[in-house]
């Protein structure tokens, strides 16, 4: 093999494992998005009120609001505190605060936290589909 034909293999070789290393760690189901994030829920006022999907927004349903997770994926949101978790489908763009990874509804922080006076979670993200 000539000495520029084993360079061009190396790399190529090199990039291969990049790429495949990156894509099976990125967002598949079951995989943990995030292990330590923090997590707050929707203000009563946006009851009502259209999501970034269009669906209007309940404080009674099991949604959330992330920044770059499609619209309609499913992702267990645990609480690290007591490892409670819950179910909820993304159909908003949010949060806004950059230290907040996720904005969960009402309902569905509140299925989570024991300290229902406490605005934010330490939560972890997975998605699950």
């Amino acid at each position: 093999m000539k000495k520029g034909t084993i360079k061009l293999f190396s790399i190529t070789l090199v990039l291969s494992f990049f790429i495949l290393s990156c894509s099976s760690s990125k967002n598949a189901s079951g995989k943990v998005l995030k292990s330590k994030a923090e997590a707050s829920y929707y203000h009563d006022k946006f009851n009502g009120k259209k999501t970034a999907s269009g669906e209007k927004f309940s404080n009674s349903k099991l949604t959330a609001a992330h920044r770059t997770l499609p619209f309609g994926t499913k992702i267990k949101v645990t609480n690290l505190a007591n490892d409670k978790s819950v179910i909820v489908e993304v159909n908003d763009r949010g949060p806004f605060k950059r230290s907040r990874e996720i904005d969960l509804s009402k309902k569905a922080f509140m299925e989570i936290t024991d300290n229902k006076n406490h605005g934010t979670l330490k939560v972890r993200i997975e998605v699950i589909k």
